[in-house]
């Protein structure tokens, strides 16, 4: 196969073939989304060892490649008899490595601590291994790795991020000789050990790449504290030595597209555990943030915000499955997201760069300080909006009451110590007319409130909300899914302007019993998340999982929008309604008045005969 114009053809033949999504193809091939959709477009070519890949999984799908695969098109031809293995990549080599590595510093600093070295480190080794990838795709052309080196060192634009010498893997780890200059008093500058060398080769990456200043040199590694290095550079060693195992390469070709949001979910997750309290944030698991997206629906070119954004996985998601919806597009949703912890912001930067998509990431705090404005100085509104704020956020008073933006006293009022659904109030000031968001909330935020006799302001701001039929519906989660919590946790949709059939109407899931048991945490399956999505945006009653209500039926059980207060579970009694209960409850108490009445008599008699 050495001809490649046909390759957009040949693709979807084996995709037809073997029923695949563009994101099950990439994976299959060890690539990733985004470089399959490039390969369809015809945007862009696959190296030779991919069409290798290629021609061997079209072998395995049954398309025949014909004599000359640039200039016919590829026929499906489905082979009688034979099981196609999947080849899909998993996060078990990349996932043992992580923890390896954090092992091996075990000790050294505070466990929450250590994903501030070790993703550096992570990102570091991915640049030097798709800066290796992209010079051997040179080499190719030009006949020689060294060639190709030197041509890039004369031109940095041939690559998406150059690294100097002294900040590739190889010279890191010792594999490669580097000879260091001397700088302008005739010193050398050769590192006096690997804290030295991993500083001076994050800064090396700064200084020909300035877009990723705080991205990459977040930390010194040879910072030292009361004269004693923060990381032994003994133990540094050791980490580089886990990240040169040949088995945990990655490169382009190499790992999953999301691997490094899910690094950092990984870490999070193991020191949590490890440490037996919160590692920091709360992260949102991978399959939810693929459910919020897959129910959000993004189409090409639509503005996506999330204010919350973490690691902006979320954001990564929406774009993934934008892309796997229209594979053909070739415009990008507009990424915007905002983050008030720096590690995290960090993170940030590095996830979109890997994905390599652009958002538009901004430093602060959203709720008193919201970073997208208008030229005018109003809030910046967006098509999309997913989130995932801190669960039962204490406020000040002062936020609610003098808030130039107007959020909150027009929109139901200021809340109470729990501020769940403030961060809604938030959403709905930065939702276009027409625009749906997403919003992972405490349980708690949909129940509490109703039925007190006491006024509460957390009810009264649901009842707003669903008196301006603002809810499109809510999805119980399954518990112990989330890293920092067992408890389940709520996605809470709305939608500024439902269509015709949701009118008046919410749709609430029962996902409680939707999971995959895990050690230590449970899981959606990826068929879940898929059906899931599907039954909410069908809004249509599902005995035992989904109902859809009227919001006066709402409004009658004053404002509860749990679904386990409203999904029958299968096989269950019929409740009925409720008014017909107390007059049947009625009913069951005058006869019993009535036979009280009779034993007494009854046993009246008795005594007389006595």
């Amino acid at each position: 196969m050495t001809e490649t114009a046909g390759i957009p053809r040949l693709l979807q033949a084996i995709r037809a073939a073997l029923d695949l999504t563009q994101a099950e193809l990439a994976e299959r091939l060890g690539v990733s989304f985004a470089t399959v959709n490039r390969w369809e477009g015809g945007a862009n070519k696959p190296q030779r060892a991919q069409l290798t890949k290629i021609s061997e999984l079209a072998e395995e799908a049954g398309v025949d490649l014909g004599e000359a695969p640039g200039t016919s098109d590829a026929v499906v031809t489905r082979r009688r008899g034979r099981q196609v293995k999947s080849a899909t990549r998993t996060t078990k080599p990349m996932e043992q490595m992580l923890w390896d590595a954090a092992c091996s510093i075990r000790g050294e600093k505070d466990a929450p601590k250590f994903k501030d070295y070790l993703l550096p480190l992570l990102f570091l080794k991915r640049l030097s291994d798709v800066f290796d990838d992209e010079v051997d795709r040179l080499a190719e052309e030009y006949g020689d790795r060294d060639v190709a080196l030197e041509i890039t060192d004369n031109d940095h634009d041939l690559l998406r991020f150059y690294l100097p010498p002294e900040s590739r893997w190889a010279v890191i780890s010792g594999r490669a000789e580097y000879d260091w200059p001397d700088d302008e008093r005739g010193r050398s500058t050769r590192p006096r050990d690997i804290g030295e060398h991993l500083t001076k080769a994050v800064r090396g990456v700064v200084r020909y790449n300035p877009t990723l200043a705080g991205v990459i040199d977040i930390v010194d590694f040879a910072a030292e504290r009361n004269g004693e290095r923060d990381i032994n550079p003994a133990k540094l060693n050791g980490v580089v030595e886990t990240f040169s195992d040949p088995r945990y390469r990655l490169g382009l070709a190499d790992v999953q597209p999301d691997f490094l949001g899910r690094a950092y979910e990984y870490l999070l997750r193991k020191f949590a555990e490890g440490s037996g309290q919160s590692a920091g944030e709360f992260f949102t698991p991978t399959e939810v943030g693929f459910l919020m997206a897959r129910i959000l629906r993004p189409k090409p070119g639509q503005t996506c915000h999330d204010y919350a954004c973490g690691s902006a996985g979320l954001l990564v998601k929406l774009q993934l499955v934008a892309n796997e919806l229209d594979p053909t597009a070739r415009v990008p949703l507009k990424l915007y997201g905002q983050e008030l912890q720096a590690e995290s912001y960090a993170v940030a930067r590095m996830n979109a760069i890997i994905h390599d998509m652009d958002v538009d990431l901004r430093r602060g705090d959203t709720m008193i300080n919201p970073k997208f404005r208008t030229s005018s100085g109003s809030l910046d509104q967006f098509d999309l909006v997913v989130a995932n704020p801190m669960w039962n956020q204490p406020f000040g008073a002062n936020i609610f009451e003098d808030d130039p933006y107007d959020r909150f006293i027009r929109s139901g009022g200021a809340t109470s110590g729990k501020g769940d659904w403030a961060w809604l109030q938030h959403t709905v000031s930065v939702l276009k007319d027409g625009g749906r968001a997403a919003v992972v909330l405490d349980t708690g935020a949909v129940t509490r409130g109703s039925g007190s006799k006491n006024e509460d302001k957390e009810r009264n701001i649901r009842k707003w909300f669903v008196d301006q039929d603002l809810i499109e519906g809510v999805i119980l989660m399954p518990d112990n899914l989330f890293y920092n919590t067992t408890a389940a946790g709520v996605i809470v949709v709305l939608n500024r302007r439902k269509p015709e059939p949701k009118r008046g109407k919410i749709t609430l899931i029962d996902a409680s019993k939707r999971f995959t048991k895990g050690k230590p945490k449970n899981h959606l399956a990826d068929e879940d998340v898929t059906d899931l999505a599907r039954l909410f945006n069908a809004h249509e009653p599902v005995e035992g999982e989904v109902a859809v209500l009227d919001i006066s039926q709402v409004a009658e059980a004053d404002y509860n929008l749990s679904p386990s207060r409203w999904v029958v579970p299968v096989g269950s009694d019929d409740t009925g309604d409720l008014g017909m209960l107390v007059t049947e409850l009625e009913k069951c108490l005058a006869d019993e008045a009535v036979l009280e009445v009779q034993l007494q008599e009854a046993l009246a008699s008795l005594r007389k005969l006595a």
